[in-house]
């Protein structure tokens, strides 16, 4: 009986975790370019009460008896499934249809990756620089911040489906400017680690980061100028998501309340 108090408070713990993912998930419901998460579970140790063997009467009995110690969260892993496209007025607000990421460079001069679009021009020491709303620099293809000049008018500026930054000639046709933003593959995206303000770090689980400007074997992603990605977490999944997770620890709640009234009648038979 003490082991069902342990065994049930594990499906606690881990149903807390669950609900804890879950309101993560809503909390970021009108976030751009945030990726549901989704908690996995795994069983905990079985201990052996009895192994494969005869029993008194010298039955055979071909099955071991096992129990089971509990559960635990073995993972939170990230659904990467493209948002909705929201219609945006700003001029440098991107979406990415496909399997990109922006990289971003960090303040500790790290490289970083996000789905979220919404960019802004802002003040550099040699012009303009396109950056987050954060002020982190945007990349390029080439890995180097997009710094334009302060001869180009921002808000003429247009972005081709593969990312080329175009400005308007003197027959107000776009003509691309020699820079492009860069989108970046990985082969495992749910190793990537995640971190605040939607970015996303490499690690080993995910591979180095594919360019999708200079490698011919990737689906190249399009860029999508005047929308965001919105986040792709489904609300009514959610809500079900969380009443599973609130009536399982109700359960475990339950069996630990039996496994206390049990113990308390066996203390009672030496009265």
């Amino acid at each position: 009986m003490v082991r069902s108090l342990w065994t049930a408070a594990t499906g606690m713990i881990a149903q807390q975790t669950n609900i804890d993912t879950i309101a993560n998930n809503l909390a970021n419901v009108n976030t751009n370019g945030y990726k549901t998460q989704v908690n996995e579970f795994k069983s905990l140790l079985y201990q052996t009460l009895q192994t494969k063997t005869t029993t008194a009467n010298g039955e055979q009995k071909p099955t071991s008896a096992q129990v089971g110690l509990g559960t635990r969260n073995s993972a939170i892993s990230s659904v990467f499934k493209t948002g909705n496209m929201i219609a945006s007025e700003s001029d440098t607000a991107f979406a990415i249809d496909g399997k990109g990421f922006f990289a971003v460079r960090g303040a500790d001069g790290n490289t970083y990756y996000t789905r979220n679009g919404n960019l802004k021009f802002t003040l550099a020491t040699n012009g303009n620089m396109l950056a987050t709303t954060d002020g982190l620099p945007v990349l390029d293809t080439n890995g180097q911040p997009i710094v334009l000049n302060d001869t180009y008018i921002l808000s003429r500026i247009t972005v081709t489906k593969d990312g080329q930054l175009c400005y308007p000639d003197e027959n107000n046709n776009p003509q691309p400017i020699g820079r492009a933003i860069g989108v970046f593959q990985f082969n495992n995206p749910n190793g990537l680690e995640k971190l605040a303000d939607s970015l996303y770090g490499q690690t080993a689980a995910s591979g180095q980061p594919i360019n999708e400007a200079t490698n011919p074997n990737v689906e190249r992603s399009n860029v999508i100028q005047g929308y965001l990605e919105g986040s792709n977490v489904q609300v009514v999944d959610e809500m079900v998501n969380m009443i599973v997770a609130q009536r399982a620890y109700e359960l475990n709640s339950k069996a630990i309340t039996a496994s206390d009234e049990m113990l308390q009648q066996a203390n009672n038979l030496r009265r």
